[in-house]
């Protein structure tokens, strides 16, 4: 696990996010539990990890008023073991992926808030709804029938590339379907689309969460 945190950068990356209004989700995958308390007394306060299982090694060492987001692609199998304490979960891709957060949560007696996933990437192994069907799950109310689910918004991973019209095109597509969806949900509330190399084309398109790993900690 590496070991340095970019103290300049983080300081100079919140002053950018206070002009947009937007959140910065610090990526503490493989960062070690020492890294992870100097960026919270710092001021950061919300950390993402990748991968249940490391998710779960760190949460019971590190402060409780953290507010952990699960990023990683989420197998079902494993929505049981993060439903007492994350706070987001941006990666919910499938029907039936909402549907077992649906039963855990009603289970554990609680309301869990996530984002859809998107496929704006041109990237087959991205994961996420495409575009159509996200309008058609909307359109057809299909998220009101959730009652221990908050559907907050939309999460999207823009192709690789260092092309940046088309990383634009893509963040300015899924920017486009989120406010046609937030037009009767006032719930509707975060657009998490940006990370280390693209969070400043994502900001310019919409984008109020950012997640951002490597420029704060490899340096």
């Amino acid at each position: 696990m590496k070991n340095s945190f970019n103290k300049k950068y983080f300081i100079d990356l919140i002053s950018e996010l206070l002009t947009y209004k937007a959140t910065l989700v610090a990526v503490s995958k493989n960062r070690s539990i020492e890294l992870i308390e100097e960026i919270y007394r710092a001021g950061q306060n919300d950390f993402g990890e990748n991968r249940v299982q490391e998710l779960l090694k760190k949460q019971p060492s590190l402060p409780e008023s953290i507010r952990w987001h699960q990023i990683g692609h989420l197998q079902s199998n494993k929505v049981k073991q993060i439903i007492p304490f994350v706070y987001l979960i941006h990666s919910v891709d499938s029907v039936k992926l909402l549907q077992t957060i649906e039963k855990e949560a009603m289970r554990a007696g609680k309301k869990v808030n996530v984002l859809l996933q998107a496929h704006i990437a041109q990237e087959e192994s991205k994961f996420g709804f495409d575009l159509n069907e996200l309008k058609d799950f909307f359109d057809t109310q299909n998220d009101k029938k959730y009652h221990h689910i908050n559907i907050r918004g939309l999460m999207g991973m823009a192709t690789l590339s260092n092309d940046t019209s088309q990383i634009e095109k893509e963040f300015k597509q899924l920017r486009q379907l989120y406010e046609e969806i937030q037009k009767d949900r006032p719930w509707f509330d975060t657009l998490s689309m940006g990370m280390s190399s693209d969070y400043k084309i994502a900001l310019a398109n919409g984008s109020n969460m950012i997640r951002i790993g490597s420029a704060l900690f490899d340096h």
